[in-house]
């Protein structure tokens, strides 16, 4: 009888080994689990935001592609400005002077005075 106690005993001491062994994997595991979703929400969130800068991004792509190649248009240059200044001319009526980037009279073009109407 006491042989048989004795191997009950050690039995129920194994099981009870077992049992704290396992919560302890189960809790280990539990925060691992909670740690990657954690990760999972922050990447998602990031994910999300990407995606909105792509978009964005790709607005900016969509316009200036039309703008080079259905408008044909370019970018702005220094060189190709021109600068408006205005005077007075004998009374009140104002008059319009293009002016260069450094700040240098520009020609009027064949045909027009400098106000821009017609001679």
């Amino acid at each position: 009888m006491a042989r048989l106690l004795f191997v009950l005993t050690l039995a129920l001491i194994g099981c009870a080994l077992s049992l704290v062994s396992s919560q302890y994997e189960a809790r280990s595991l539990f925060m691992e689990l909670e740690r990657a979703q954690v990760v999972t929400r922050d990447l998602d969130v990031d994910w999300r935001r990407l995606q909105l800068e792509q978009t964005d991004h790709s607005k900016h792509g969509l316009i200036d592609n039309v703008a080079r190649n259905t408008l044909k248009m370019e970018p702005v240059t220094p060189a190709r400005t021109i600068y408006l200044a205005q005077r007075r001319d004998q009374g009140d009526a104002p008059v319009v002077l293009p002016f260069g980037p450094l700040g240098e009279p520009m020609p009027a073009p064949a045909g027009r005075n400098p106000s821009g109407a017609r001679r």
